[in-house]
């Protein structure tokens, strides 16, 4: 029993990190996740205003340029599998020297969403595309 608990404890949190995507693009690095916003701390949620719901998930983007936190101008969308567009609208929250931008977007059931994301600074700009399964939390 005593073994179980640090294994359980280890899991939970490489989880987080396996989601974790990152981009580079010379000294750029673009790191992205998507999960599910009732996985965040009610506290978290409300300090950062994002509303927590099972049927509601948060794209988070970190821009770091040369190894350290820059800011940039982030946009994209988000599209279900019959095709339906939802723009995704990104805010920065700055905290202990962090940057990074968190947008929201709904979803209803179990599904494979197509990101893109538009990262642009000073006269850089790249786009990211990725698919990401959500699930609604129960």
């Amino acid at each position: 029993m005593r073994r179980i608990i640090p294994l359980l404890i280890a899991l939970c949190v490489a989880l987080p990190a396996a989601a974790e995507r990152k981009q580079s693009f010379g000294d750029l690095d673009v790191h992205y996740s998507v999960f599910n916003s009732s996985f965040l701390q009610p506290d978290i949620a409300a300090a950062s205003g994002l509303t927590r719901s099972k049927t509601q998930g948060v794209v988070n983007v970190a821009v770091l340029k040369a190894g350290k936190a820059s800011t940039a101008q982030v946009s994209g969308q988000v599209k279900n599998l019959l095709g339906q567009d939802t723009p995704l609208t990104f805010r920065q929250i700055s905290e202990s020297g962090a940057i990074y931008y968190v947008a929201q977007f709904p979803f209803s059931n179990r599904e494979v969403m197509t990101f893109t994301l538009d990262v642009r600074q000073g006269e850089e700009s790249h786009r990211i595309t990725f698919n990401q399964e959500i699930f609604p939390d129960e």
